[in-house]
């Protein structure tokens, strides 16, 4: 059943989830007791706000204060609880990976490296294997936080004001639309990157390897300056990426700013 829930490309990872299941069962329910702690702060804030209006004495004060630092240590142990338990998983794909990866390459035929390039080789091994630990573990935790905070803010939301929250929720269309569209924007120019990786992997060692063809030739300088002008694209693309990567951040701010003016605005009719 699982496989079939994973998008094409990721089910050679199946075998590597199932291995480590009850650790991400284990973060799972950290992400659930995390968010749910966090899920109460302001409704504790709400009772001590609330009581102010008929007066307040120090014991009641005094509860209030106990009440957040409780829901202040559930939220840090089980956040850590869920750091350590999902990103030390992911590690450990890694490292299985980086293993089957090594062991797969150890029975490919002399044919295979002739038609590869080493830079491809190594930019598999190094670039796309931390790419997939960041998928199985950073990834999936801040997917579930985001997925189980939302849903019990949201409950809480519609209880305390269903106008205010549809007006919370009414630009997620625009921003899950423009998501999308710098999601495959961000994937493009991070392939390009990945290939510019390759090609300066490649270069490198060819240039350890030819190390005396070349001082024969005289190229030492040729290939230098070919060299830093191929790490100078590498360079301009990684900073095309992250340029892109802060235009995608804005649409929230523009977002979280218009949320705020409408909650402010529905806050004073009231």
């Amino acid at each position: 059943m699982l496989s079939s829930l994973l998008p094409k490309s990721l089910r050679p990872l199946l075998p590597y989830l199932k291995r480590y299941r009850w650790g991400y069962v284990a973060g799972t329910v950290c992400v659930l007791v995390s968010n749910g702690a966090w899920v109460l702060f302001p409704q504790v804030i709400q009772r001590a706000i609330d009581s102010l209006k008929g007066g307040v004495t120090r014991h009641a004060l005094a509860l209030f204060v106990w009440e957040l630092l409780a829901v202040f240590a559930v939220r840090a142990i089980f956040m850590f609880l869920t750091r350590w338990i999902l990103i030390g998983i992911s590690r450990d794909i890694e490292f299985d990976l980086r293993n089957d990866l090594f062991a797969r390459l150890e029975t490919l035929s002399y044919s295979y490296y002739q038609r590869m390039r080493t830079g491809d080789v190594m930019a598999r091994a190094t670039n796309d294997l931390n790419a997939v630990r960041m998928l199985l573990g950073p990834a999936i935790m801040y997917s579930a936080n985001t997925i189980v905070f939302t849903v019990a803010a949201l409950a809480f939301m519609v209880a305390l004001s269903p106008q205010l929250t549809f007006y919370t929720f009414l630009p997620l269309p625009v921003a899950s639309i423009l998501i999308q569209y710098f999601g495959r924007r961000i994937h493009e120019r991070f392939e390009r990157i990945q290939a510019m990786f390759s090609d300066i992997s490649a270069r490198a060692q060819e240039n350890f390897s030819g190390v005396r063809v070349i001082r024969a030739y005289v190229q030492e300088e040729t290939e230098i300056a070919n060299f830093e002008t191929a790490n100078q694209e590498y360079i301009a693309r990684s900073l095309r990426l992250v340029r892109l990567m802060e235009c995608c951040g804005r649409p929230w701010n523009w977002c979280w700013a218009w949320q705020r003016r409408s909650s402010s605005g529905s806050v004073d009719a009231k």
